[in-house]
């Protein structure tokens, strides 16, 4: 018989890409597959050959939340009222259109990203009675350890063990109370649907009730941890292709070899207010010896501020080629772009604050691979210090290569697909 999956993902390139490319090797391998999502991705999953289903207008909501750099939520608010709006508000009706699809043609496993909770309805009934569920962890790992600070502080682990464990477990009880709301409205969608409370357990480990968490990483670019589920495996990025091939622009060809190739971006998202990375980034290098790349993720280059003379812009680059001669990248930090460019050995300058990405950047930190400047809006002064200090500490790219090459010999989509089947054939 032909085994089903039905994938589920919350409306965000960041989250649909990576989940497309499980869905493809689902089908090269003669599955029954359809991916649940929000409309604006109708197209992108038709253009992969994957049947499209859309999420109902309540839960269609995440590409319109925090657009602009006023709607966005940072700090505390991103993990209060930015994860309630973002994704617990949503969740119902996701839940709902799960349980309608699922009752008019069953499947054999419900993959879904990190941030789908909606999924959670399916743990109202014991596993004999569900799909097999799979977390696709597009997003650093969220779920608590003894080892680790709570999730979305972006705090990294200290080295000594025992001080590690007793500053946790005080920001554990701190961050119980100061995110009490989002525990609540947690608690209470569960209820609605029928699953089990957290029970006092922060509210992203409800995630780990999925049967197997395949974290989207290497394990060298998560945090170690000594209290981590069985069920928790490394498959690395789902490197996605363009959808279609980026033409170098005539500038490209005319790079020198001998300078030092700094690569700017903002992403293909948080890019509408240059002010935040990019313009201060050409401020601080126009007068170093190095060359800048600038994308603006699809804008007009005509919207970007007047270039230095040692700087060059275009909307998209070939980006394997770009990666292959570039010495540093500085981004806001979008995970999969933070592992394109490890997979090609280059360091980072990391600037992010929001969404997800505090905890992007508290990992490139702790792996070592690059500078952590802890704002969303960095100084041409620190932007400048931080390069340099990149160029000049070769240990910087020693460790993004290392884990580009961790990278280059991950399982992948294939990896997690033999996982899955070897999981339907155990028995309930």
């Amino acid at each position: 018989m032909t085994r089903s999956a039905l994938l589920c993902s919350m409306p965000a390139v960041g989250h649909v890409g990576p989940i497309l490319v499980v869905a493809q090797e689902l089908q090269r391998r003669g599955w029954h597959v359809r991916v649940l999502t929000g409309a604006n991705y109708r197209a992108m999953v038709e253009r992969a050959g994957v049947p499209f289903l859309p999420l109902p207008a309540e839960a269609d909501t995440l590409d319109g939340i925090g657009a602009g750099d006023e709607g966005r939520n940072r700090g505390l608010a991103t993990i209060n009222r930015g994860v309630e709006q973002a994704f617990v508000d949503p969740a119902g009706p996701a839940a709902a259109a799960l349980e309608e699809i699922l009752a008019e043609e069953p499947v054999d496993v419900v993959l879904h990203d990190m941030t789908f909770l909606g999924v959670q309805t399916l743990f109202s009934r014991p596993r004999e009675q569900r799909p097999l569920t799979v977390l696709c962890g597009i997003g650093p790992a969220g779920f608590s350890s003894r080892d680790t600070a709570p999730y979305g502080l972006g705090i990294t682990p200290l080295p000594h063990r025992a001080l590690n464990r007793i500053r946790n477990r005080v920001l554990g009880a701190i961050a119980q109370a100061v995110l009490r709301p989002v525990h609540r409205s947690m608690d209470f969608f569960l209820a609605g649907v029928g699953a089990p409370p957290l029970k006092g357990a922060f509210f992203m480990d409800a995630l780990s009730r999925s049967d197997l968490l395949a974290q989207f990483t290497v394990a060298e670019f998560e945090y170690v941890r000594s209290d981590a589920p069985d069920k928790l495996r490394f498959y690395g990025p789902m490197a996605t292709a363009a959808a279609q091939p980026v033409p170098a622009p005539s500038w490209f060809a005319d790079l020198d070899p001998d300078l030092p190739l700094v690569h700017v971006t903002q992403g293909t998202v948080a890019n509408t207010d240059y002010s935040e990375v990019i313009e201060p980034t050409l401020t601080a290098l126009a007068d170093l010896p190095v060359q800048v790349a600038v994308t603006t993720g699809g804008r007009d280059v005509d919207t970007l501020p007047v270039l230095p003379a040692n700087a060059f812009a275009a909307s998209y680059l070939p980006y394997d080629d770009l990666l292959s001669r570039t010495s540093v990248l500085v981004t806001n930090g979008g995970y999969g772009g933070l592992h394109h460019a490890m997979r090609h050995g280059v360091p980072i300058v990391i600037a992010g604050d929001s969404e997800d990405k505090v905890e992007t950047s508290a990992r490139v930190q702790y792996a070592g691979v690059g500078v952590n400047l802890r704002t969303g809006r960095p100084t041409p002064d620190a932007i400048r210090s931080a390069v340099l200090r990149i160029l000049d500490d070769p240990a910087y790219a020693a460790r993004a290569h290392r884990i580009g090459a961790s990278i280059a010999v991950a399982p992948g989509a294939p990896g997690l697909v033999d996982d899955i089947e070897a999981l339907l054939a155990e028995p309930v």
